[in-house]
């Protein structure tokens, strides 16, 4: 039985993702004995015109010729998989999500403007269907293990439903935000990086992007009470996961 055809693509990012996805050392040789990978931009693997059994595709479509190139994924793909922060919600260059492009490009490109072919950044499933997401900035080399295996079992990939909070609870940790005051997205942010900024003593940055039915509004309640004010709070929100809707709603 032939193995399935993998590609791993990028966008417009750090390519962050793929690195750590090289960063898979230990499991790299049966990574490859499992499967068959013939595109891999990070490690000088390309065959453009194969069929693809699964893609995974990182970064923010900025540019129209990005729209086509992922338009080409999706159509030789059987599965798409957006995998971190900015193919799930725009990421960082998404911040600025909702100021108008063109204005945004005379103040940073001046006379110049016109010649750059950006468009508003946007994530995957603005332009494609994508079948499943790995979260993160980047994503956990874990948590791409699992969802490989998954996938090779013809099974649909579990992770976490539940906020980062409940990561630092079973850890043990005191929770930086509520006892130390120091801003942290964790109560709204999806589990599956075992805690690690809080860990660290340092506030969840919201990387994994926002859990279902986050609280955002008891979110910035209590940032509130810590000192922060609704713009400090916004940016904050914003920074990973700019396009959420949850994060559209009224504070």
């Amino acid at each position: 039985m032939p193995k399935p055809k993998v590609g791993i693509f990028s966008l417009t990012c750090c390519e962050g993702c793929q690195l750590e996805i090289l960063n898979c050392e230990d499991e790299l040789l049966d990574i490859a004995g499992a499967v068959d990978i013939v595109s891999f931009g990070m490690a000088q693997s390309n065959n453009p015109e194969t069929a693809l059994d699964i893609a995974f595709v990182e970064g923010t479509v900025v540019m129209e010729s990005e729209v086509e190139i992922l338009k080409a994924i999706r159509e030789r793909s059987t599965t798409l998989i957006a995998i971190g922060a900015c193919a799930t919600y725009g990421g960082v260059a998404a911040m600025n999500y909702e100021v108008n492009r063109k204005e945004l490009k005379e103040v940073v490109y001046g006379a110049d403007a016109a010649l750059i072919p950006s468009i508003t950044p946007s994530p995957l499933h603005k332009f494609v269907k994508v079948d499943f997401s790995l979260q993160g900035c980047p994503i956990e080399k874990s948590q791409f293990l699992k969802l490989l295996g998954y996938l090779l079992h013809g099974d649909s990939p579990i992770f976490p439903d539940y906020p980062v909070c409940a990561e630092c609870k079973r850890k043990e940790n005191e929770c930086v935000l509520v006892q130390h005051n120091i801003p942290c997205m964790g109560p709204i942010t999806v589990a599956g990086c075992d805690a690690r900024c809080p860990s660290h003593f340092n506030g969840c940055d919201g990387c994994f992007g926002p859990v279902d039915e986050a609280n955002v509004a008891m979110e910035y309640h209590v940032m509130r009470e810590k000192g922060m004010d609704n713009d400090e709070i916004r940016r904050m929100m914003h920074v990973f996961a700019p396009t959420a809707e949850v994060f559209k709603k009224d504070e």
